[in-house]
């Protein structure tokens, strides 16, 4: 969760329902470097009927309501989420995982009682209960359970049957990426999913723009691509190649040390992982790192859709909220 005694902000704006049907011209994206905002890069993550946007010292969320209107909060980070420990290699990319993890469970929290109308007259959200952490974070051990350590059950009686070694975990590996893309694949197929996909998209068209130097509007943003070389589909996919290298040198006996290294490596695998989305994120310019990374984008055509103009509005105003509270907060 976000710091104890952070500030909290709520703003509406009443936006109107009509939605484009005209094409635009999409715009072809330079392969240098992109332009750091104010206070650096922004990045975020689609939420329940909105866009969380996280800056250098700031976070926003927006969302759309039942009525239409979109509501906006802000709060500044603090601590670990934007001390001098963020700046240090390898130990940042493990930061950026729990990072992800907390600030993603406050915002989804949130919109999801936003967009549901279930806030008191404050706008704030019930706070979770004891038993909804211990549900959240089962289902969260079940999922690093199911994508670390099953494919090692599943493949290790191979050792017996083939002949070398890297085999099994070579096999270990690509079963682990199936499950990852196979999920992805799986989670696309339902309707609320693929609305969640169609913020994201917004997420990544507005980040574009703004790294273009555009003006955050609609007609601006519909221009950019919905996939964006530093998105965290990329990250988990980074992930499952990456952990196939740190899990071979890792070795595969006894079973349980198999077992055990999955889970204890995966502050290492973090790490390193980030370290790469990082690099290839602002060396696009270098077509070897867009080889090596075009597996990313592609998997981005499950995980994002092309959003409408609302959705587009909502990514608008948790950029223009998150800028705005890091220039509020500098002077």
């Amino acid at each position: 969760m976000l710091p104890a005694g952070s500030s909290t902000s709520n703003a509406s704006a009443t936006v109107g329902s009509r939605r484009t049907t005209s094409s635009h011209r999409l715009v072809r994206v330079s392969a240098s470097t992109p332009s750091p905002g104010p206070h650096g890069t922004y990045g975020g993550q689609a939420v329940v009927e909105g866009v969380m946007m996280r800056g250098a010292t700031a976070m926003a969320v927006a969302v759309r309501r039942p009525d239409g209107s979109i509501a906006t909060r802000a709060e500044p980070l603090a601590g670990v989420f934007s001390g001098p420990l963020r700046h240090v290699p390898l130990l940042r990319g493990v930061l950026v995982l729990l990072e992800t993890l907390a600030l993603g469970m406050r915002s989804l929290t949130w919109s999801a009682a936003i967009a549901a109308g279930q806030v008191d007259a404050r706008g704030e959200t019930r706070p979770l209960s004891l038993l909804d952490w211990t549900m959240l974070l089962g289902a969260f051990a079940c999922g690093v359970g199911a994508f670390f350590v099953g494919p090692v059950l599943a493949t290790a009686w191979l050792d017996r049957v083939l002949p070398a070694p890297w085999m099994p975990l070579a096999i270990e590996g690509v079963l682990r990426l199936a499950l990852l893309v196979g999920y992805i694949w799986g989670m696309g197929r339902a309707g609320d999913i693929r609305r969640v996909f169609q913020y994201h998209g917004a997420e990544h068209m507005a980040i574009y723009a703004h790294e273009d130097g555009r003006e955050l509007n609609v007609p601006a943003v519909r221009r950019y691509p919905k996939e964006h070389p530093r998105c965290g589909t990329s990250f988990l996919l980074t992930v499952a190649l990456v952990s196939m290298v740190v899990f071979a040198f890792a070795g595969s006996d006894p079973l349980w040390w198999r077992l055990s290294s999955r889970i204890v490596l995966i502050p290492v695998v973090a790490a390193l992982s980030y370290e790469a989305i990082r690099f290839a994120g602002f060396h696009q310019r270098w077509p070897v790192v867009r080889w090596l990374f075009a597996g990313n984008l592609a998997l981005q055509y499950l995980t994002t859709r092309v959003p409408d103009d609302e959705q587009i509005q909502v990514a608008i105003a948790a950029l223009q909220r998150v800028r705005d509270a890091e220039r509020d907060a500098s002077t």
